[in-house]
């Protein structure tokens, strides 16, 4: 296929997969089309699943597919079919667990052998182009599996149903129900503080992930009072709070944070948090976020706020769509494949052009500057990160050259201001600008609780305006689109449907924003969103309630291959967990309007994993969250009132973050839902502002002041 001809990719809607269609193979989307050709023409299929924002699949692209000779066999032999893992999340989940059944390995990018039926009968991850790293070279592997299914069908195929049947067999939690008490939270906690890295922060070893779900568990149960977490079992809330701040701390200071344009990279390859994967996710970010502020308002340290709002300057700066409200997928690592995180990395010479001598004596210890530097590409190249995690205080900086603290301040600042600014003139790494509208959830729910803890209502803005457009764009007759707009400007062939999570986060969104405007749209877009996810995706049907839990996509629906299993999903890998999600946007429904199918459907979710969950421990944060809600009880706290008294009360209101609480901006009793309204006492009609403590379907009298408000909620915690 000659560099000017496009294959069938040329007309899809993702930018990764638009990013194949001059390669030389005859790539197709995924779709009954691609499956009918493999078998009129007795082929097997080579599925490939990667992302615009994955090194690996750009690195397997240039040796592999964009080879000629590698081209040709796959031409010859298979059905090359290519999906977006962020446009598919469906397809992505299913054969990654096919893979790992295989192989034991799972990843990007996932390249899995299937028959012309989309069942998988073998598969891996990258593949170099020649036998090396231990691992055999694609062309070989290519070559073997044709020959295995041309001449030894039936052993593929008795292959696939076995992997077909431990996919189904994994996804089932049949029979593993149990019940619902504080003591399974403290078990969840127990094992988040068990994987604890004291030395560095976080938990596990290299590589090492952030999991923002165990960071927020473990917020709440340090906010709690100490005579609460001894009734539920759970000894020293010092402990939460100590791992959570050290790793707050670690990851901020380390190079897995952009220590100029601010933001989180994916992951650290190291258990030190220096050097990152470089890419830079929506969904990361907005949990980040999320933890951070929480931070701020459970602890009350500034650095919390400073990094919070450092987030949502990159944010704003590289995700937002300023103009039209919604937020943007991904920022790639790298510019090329030579530029191994080059744009974010710095060699000392780099950092000299740009700075004065006194600027560079202060970024050189500040930022560890050192000769030899922390990529292995390239030795002189150092990931910026400072104090605890390398280099040094300020304090300690203006010791060493005998200058003023306030002058290293300043020094540091202008610094960090021009780095940045010559970073800027370097060939940015591709933003991917679609618009997936579950990640917009997630980020809108970031932006709005962010806001009203740091007190920016332009942040609350922003989340606002871009809730309207995912229920202008995405919501409608259909039910909910996965995809509320692609980035390349191009319209896709056919809608990609919402799956659990993007429900469940649009749901919570919703709630959220309902919360902190008080406009009851919002909240009956967030029922009309939830009632439609109990018709479409709960298993409402299975005889045992504790077998029942919600389905990753529309139940019954089927499709090719993997897609026929069903999965009810619990793993927080790595955005929220869909079930867990879903369970606490009923039980925040069911608290608001007294509706006991809601109540019911969460609990029977929450207790159908009950038994098995805490073997997941670390990746069960988020149902940790929501189980916190269904034992402890829902606290609200309304806050009624437009002025600065009501500015203050909503402030307290807000601290400490806890799972259980909510907290609702009212200006207008009539934008109450019914069942609050009839929740709360009969109002003095004084026209004071005043806050209103209820638990359950029991409210406390009306208070107005921060005191008093400040009493009420320790009261109803105790209780």
């Amino acid at each position: 296929m000659s560099e000017s001809k496009e294959n069938a990719l040329g007309g899809a809607a993702s930018g990764y997969l638009r990013s194949a269609r001059h390669q030389p193979i005859e790539w197709m989307e995924w779709g009954e089309e691609a499956f009918a050709k493999a078998e009129r023409e007795n082929k097997p299929v080579l599925l490939d699943i990667g992302a615009v924002w994955c090194h690996w699949c750009h690195v397997m692209d240039r040796e592999s597919y964009e080879n000629p000779a590698t081209a040709e066999i796959i031409n010859e032999h298979y059905v090359a079919v290519k999906v977006d893992r962020d446009e598919r999340p469906d397809v992505d989940t299913r054969y990654q667990a096919a893979v790992s059944a295989i192989s034991g390995q799972g990843g990007w990018p996932l390249t899995a052998f299937l028959t012309a039926e989309g069942n998988p009968f073998f598969g891996g991850t990258y593949f170099p182009p020649d036998d090396r790293y231990g691992r055999p070279g694609f062309p070989r592997v290519l070559l073997t599996m044709a020959e295995a299914y041309a001449q030894k069908r039936d052993e593929v195929m008795e292959t696939a149903g076995s992997v077909m049947r431990a996919i189904e067999h994994n996804e089932s939690f049949s029979g593993r129900g149990g019940a619902l008490n504080e003591a399974l939270v403290n078990k969840l906690v127990g094992a988040i503080e068990r994987q604890f890295d004291e030395r560095n922060g976080g938990f596990g070893s290299q590589p090492k992930f952030p999991h923002p779900g165990a960071i927020d568990l473990l917020i709440d149960a340090a906010g709690k009072p100490m005579s609460q977490n001894r009734d539920m079992g759970h000894q020293d809330s010092a402990k939460a709070r100590s791992v959570a701040e050290t790793t707050l701390r670690r990851m901020a200071a380390g190079g897995i944070y952009d220590q100029l344009a601010g933001g989180f990279h994916r992951y650290s390859v190291d258990e030190r948090w220096i050097v990152p994967h470089f890419e830079k996710m929506a969904y990361d970010n907005s949990e980040l976020l999320k933890n951070y502020a929480h931070a701020y308002a459970t602890f009350g340290d500034e650095e919390y706020a400073r990094v919070a709002k450092d987030i949502l300057r990159w944010m704003d700066e590289w995700l937002s769509d300023c103009e039209r409200g919604g937020f943007y997928a991904s920022q790639d690592a790298d510019d090329s494949l030579d530029d191994d995180g080059d744009y974010f990395t710095w060699t000392r010479v780099e950092a000299e052009e740009v700075l004065e001598r006194e600027e560079f004596l202060v970024a050189e210890a500040l930022y560890n500057l050192r000769a030899v530097g922390d990529m292995h590409h390239n030795p002189l190249k150092c990931v910026l990160h400072v104090a605890p995690v390398g280099g040094a205080t300020v304090g300690q900086i203006a010791k060493a050259l005998k200058m003023e603290l306030a002058h290293v301040c300043e020094l540091a600042a202008s610094a960090k201001q021009k780095m940045y600014a010559a970073r800027l003139k370097r060939k940015t790494p591709y933003v991917d600008k679609t618009v997936y509208t579950g990640w917009n959830g997630m980020c809108i729910s970031a932006y709005v609780q962010a806001g009203r803890v740091l007190g920016m209502p332009e942040v609350i803005a922003f989340g606002v305006k871009s809730l309207d457009r995912v229920l202008s764009e995405a919501w409608g007759e259909h039910g909910l689109a996965h995809v509320v707009a692609y980035g390349e400007g191009v319209a896709a062939r056919a809608q990609v449907a919402g799956v659990l999570e993007d429900y469940a986060f649009v749901t919570n969104a919703a709630l959220d924003v309902w919360e902190a405007t008080g406009e009851l749209k919002y909240f009956n877009a967030a029922r009309e969103i939830a009632d439609t996810m109990l018709t479409r995706f709960c298993d409402a049907e299975a005889g045992d309630a504790m077998s029942r839990g919600f389905f990753d996509t529309e139940k019954d629906k089927g499709g090719i291959g993997a897609l026929s299993a069903q999965r009810k999903p619990l793993q927080d890998a790595p955005t929220p967990a869909g079930n867990s999600v879903t369970a606490m946007a009923l039980l925040r429904l069911a608290a608001l309007t007294g509706e006991n199918l809601y109540e019911t459907r969460a609990i029977d979710t929450l207790e159908t994993f009950a038994g098995i969950v805490e073997h997941f421990g670390l990746y069960a944060a988020s149902y940790g969250l929501a189980l916190q809600r269904a034992v402890s009880g829902t606290v609200q706290v309304c806050v009624l009132g437009s002025d600065e008294r009501a500015d203050e009360l909503e402030a307290a209101a807000l601290r400490p973050f806890a799972a259980n609480k909510s907290v609702v901006r009212v200006r207008d009793l009539n934008a109450l839902p019914p069942a609050l309204m009839e929740t709360l006492p009969h109002l003095p009609k004084n026209g004071k502002s005043m806050a209103v403590v209820c638990r359950g379907s029991s409210c406390l009298p009306p208070v107005g002041t921060v005191g008093e408000l400040k009493a009420a909620l320790g009261g109803v915690a105790q209780g």
